[in-house]
């Protein structure tokens, strides 16, 4: 990284999502309505900014993991916080969030940019992305069905595999 980038990246890197004058904070917030612990959950968000960090230096556009887009969803709630205190006042940009607009063609331009993603975050912080937080496009791209249910009113039951289709 340049030092430009360098700078950026610790800005980054620093900036709280969590208030500490909420009962319930973002990374609370964002563990409960995706059923992680806490320490998955602060994972997604350093895993977000570092997404966010590349973002501010790419030259193509970027797909992120599916983590790491409900971190950027929920972050996109607390407009003050995305909008003035993040992208205006630590990236010095505006930073919209371009979902699919389905079909093969978008799918496979996702998937395209998701492993120039991939490449360049390994590039940037000279490791790989974490598995868990940044799987492979398969499983990445692999479940596109979800609902959002109240898990207080409704039972999960995991479907056989021989059901899945």
């Amino acid at each position: 990284m340049s030092p430009e980038q360098e700078n950026l990246w610790l800005q980054i890197k620093n900036f709280e999502l969590d208030d500490p004058n909420s009962s319930l904070s973002f990374s609370d917030r964002l563990s409960r309505e995706n059923g992680w612990t806490i320490e998955y959950s602060l994972r997604c968000i350093e895993e977000y900014k570092k997404f966010m960090m590349l973002i501010c230096s790419a030259t193509h556009p970027l797909t992120p993991s599916d983590q790491v887009d409900q971190v950027w969803h929920l972050h996109l709630l607390y407009t003050e916080s995305y909008w003035i205190d993040f992208c205006q006042n630590i990236l010095n940009r505006q930073i919209h969030h371009g979902p699919t607009k389905g079909g093969q063609k978008e799918n496979t331009k996702f998937t395209d940019w998701y492993l120039k993603t991939k490449n360049l975050y390994q590039a940037t912080f000279k490791n790989i992305p974490p598995p868990d937080i940044w799987p492979s496009s398969d499983i990445r791209f692999k479940n596109t069905n979800f609902q959002r249910i109240d898990i207080n009113n409704t039972w999960i039951i995991t479907k056989p595999d021989f059901l899945k289709k």
